[in-house]
């Protein structure tokens, strides 16, 4: 086992392992879930489609942003290593935490469980209940075991299985679209929209969605695994979140123009409802099995990135060093490990959807921090080496930082609760530094080569 992962000559992965990581990583339960929670308070398709829009757009400047600090800091571990570098490791730290503890685990415990679900509706009568309650548990453990074999072995996995689920999506929307009954959507604005722009709820619908693009920055969480990833990482990033705002929006509509919209309120399984409205039973079977089948890609995706961060904060401090061991292969197996068994307590205890309707609100925050880190970065060190430089600069820091503040403010005022417990989840990641600062556990500070 090593302790330095960034000198071992094992096999990297390119632009095409990249990008499927990113598409894996942010086509997830979102997309298939999200829509049941904004018809309710959003009754316009118009709006409802501009909403997965301008997320695609707030994933795009985010993306560019984040492909500068990528560029210029080319080393695993994301927000915890951009923020440690920006403004100050007990920073970087706190994003870290957020990252290890619910970051990545109760996602892929969430993922797990919706893959049952799916796979519960496509075989109602073939699976038994105690086949469905151990296969999110089996599917984690087993995803665990493919991405601990080697730096290679995960690239190739995460192409196939990405392949096959943008396969997936394909259909379902060609076979929909060719469909003759298809429901009247009014996609046209219309003078009610604008308050709906400005209400609490399309803030807090705009939360569901930014939920659902997650992950198109999971490729700065392994950098150190990329080759030449000054220029890896931005092509990666940026043509796999224009593909999946393509398709997001593309998928909304047909949602919408599958079924009426009291069809959906309230559901969580909407590509479901859609699916049997428009291929009936036996249809809505078969494409609930290949969305299950499609939800591996997520479920792999951010069980080959989270680890990344863990090993990044086992780097940086001493008393976390475990966390930064690797496998002769350059696979940080402790990280691994601890990470599935955070997700298969979630998926014991039941607990992880209550965690994650704070940890989004804390994850925001962190991604906020970060972007804003690219316009202070450019005033505070104008020299720094940038490969690559976010075009159109300062506008698409600025669109970021002003559509995820306002969800922020709006979430806090609604949802107070929740965004007193993300903030003191960041906060326990300071406090947690500064103890390690002070007993003189810190390996070396992220704000230097160490």
């Amino acid at each position: 086992m090593s302790d330095s992962p960034g000198q071992h000559p094992y096999k990297k992965v390119g632009v095409v392992a990249c990008a499927a990581l990113v598409i894996a990583n942010m086509i997830g339960t979102g997309v298939f879930t999200s829509l049941g929670f904004q018809v309710g308070s959003l009754p316009s398709p118009f709006v409802l489609c501009l909403l997965w829009a301008l997320g695609g757009l707030v994933a795009l400047c985010g993306a560019l942003s984040y492909c500068e600090l990528a560029a210029a800091f080319p080393q695993s571990g994301g927000e915890y290593n951009f923020l440690s570098k920006t403004f100050h490791p007990a920073l970087g730290f706190a994003s870290g935490f957020v990252s290890v503890a619910v970051g990545f685990a109760a996602p892929i415990a969430l993922v797990a469980m919706a893959l049952s679900a799916y796979l519960a509706a496509a075989f109602p009568h073939s699976l038994s209940s105690s086949v469905l309650f151990a296969m999110p548990f089996c599917a984690v453990v087993a995803l665990a075991a493919v991405h601990a074999i080697a730096v290679k072995a995960s690239g190739i996995f995460q192409i196939v299985i990405t392949a096959l689920k943008i396969g997936m999506i394909l259909l379902f929307l060609a076979l929909g679209s060719a469909r003759g009954n298809l429901a009247d959507a009014d996609f046209a604005p219309s003078p009610g929209n604008l308050p709906l722009f400005l209400s609490p709820a399309f803030a807090i619908a705009l939360m569901f969605v930014l939920y659902a693009y997650t992950g198109w920055n999971s490729v700065t969480y392994i950098l150190d695994e990329v080759r030449t990833p000054q220029t890896t990482a931005p092509r990666a990033i940026l043509f796999a979140t224009l593909l999946v705002t393509l398709l997001y929006v593309a998928l909304n509509a047909l949602f919408l123009r599958a079924a009426p919209l009291e069809a959906y309120a309230g559901k969580i399984g909407v590509a479901g409802v859609a699916a049997e409205a428009l291929f009936g039973a036996r249809g809505g079977r078969l494409m609930a099995a290949l969305i299950g089948g499609g939800l591996l890609a997520s479920l792999s995706a951010m069980t080959w990135a989270g680890p990344r961060v863990s090993q990044a904060i086992g780097r940086d401090l001493h008393a976390l060093r475990l966390l930064n061991r690797t496998s002769p292969e350059g696979i940080p197996r402790t990280a691994l490990a601890v990470q599935t068994a955070l997700a298969l307590l979630f998926l014991a205890t039941g607990t992880f959807e209550t965690v994650l309707v704070y940890a989004q609100f804390a994850l925001v925050t962190c991604s906020f921090l970060t972007v804003l880190g690219v316009v202070v970065l450019r005033k505070t060190h104008p020299g720094l080496e940038r490969p690559f430089r976010c075009p159109l600069f300062p506008l698409p820091p600025l669109i970021f930082l002003a559509v995820t503040g306002f969800a922020l403010v709006y979430t806090a005022s609604l949802k107070p609760r929740e965004a007193i417990a993300g903030s003191l989840t960041l906060l326990a990641g300071v406090f947690l530094h500064s103890l390690a600062a002070r007993s003189g556990k810190i390996a070396c500070s992220p704000k230097k080569d160490c």
